[in-house]
């Protein structure tokens, strides 16, 4: 099965680092306002997930959350998390690093939609 999202190897290790110093995590992309819609990384369950809230896979066996309306968005892409220098404006755990977890995407073909990881909804 295809991934829906994936992490490159530099934020691989930043999660990896990030997993020996708090434990279990989880990521949750934001849809924007202050923290910029980009993905953040939490203590696992410090971030309360709604009905709404749907797991489109994990990165590094940290669980990728976001809500049902930007799933239905984004739902031909596949995300690629990756890290870039600077402060993001959030709570996520890398910030004090001087790095930030980023969202890029590419649009999947359609041989990969007739193959993608099933989606599960927080409430499942």
């Amino acid at each position: 099965m295809e991934p829906r999202v994936i992490a490159t190897p530099e934020a691989a290790a930043m999660i990896q680092s990030l997993k020996i110093q708090f434990g279990p995590l989880m990521f949750h992309q934001s849809g924007g306002c202050c923290d910029g819609s980009q993905p953040m990384c939490f203590e696992k369950g410090d971030f309360k997930l709604g009905q709404i809230d749907v797991c489109i896979g994990q990165i590094e066996d940290c669980e990728f959350w976001m809500s049902k309306d930007q799933f239905e968005y984004w739902k031909h892409t596949q995300l690629i998390i990756h890290i870039s220098k600077g402060r993001g404006s959030s709570f996520s755990l890398e910030i004090p690093s001087g790095f930030r977890f980023i969202t890029q995407s590419r649009l999947l073909t359609e041989e990969e939609l007739l193959d993608m990881e099933p989606v599960r909804f927080s409430a499942d």
